[in-house]
């Protein structure tokens, strides 16, 4: 298990600091608070993206210019593709 270059023992390292330094009754208060915390950044995100497609909409600004840039990007790798057509690096 590697997440942002953390190891399993490194994990097990910071959990034994934290029951040590908030013992074990303060653990599921401070994940609850983390968690309301979390949610709370989410749904102003998702507020926050509402309002602008909302704004965008009333305004008639075209919110479809990440989907042009996408497929253009498609149509690039598609030509790189058949540039290269068998010359393909293996390894």
């Amino acid at each position: 298990m590697h997440f942002l270059f953390i190891g399993a023992p490194e994990v097990f390292i910071i959990l034994l600091i934290v029951v040590m330094v908030f013992g074990a009754d303060k653990i599921p208060e401070i994940a609850r608070g983390l968690g309301k915390g979390m949610r709370q950044v989410k749904d102003a995100t998702n507020d926050i993206k509402q309002e602008i497609n909302n704004s965008s909409k009333e305004f008639g600004v075209n919110t479809d210019i990440a989907k042009d840039i996408n497929n253009e990007i498609k149509g690039v790798k598609e030509n790189i593709d058949d540039l290269t057509g068998p010359i393909k690096r293996n390894m």
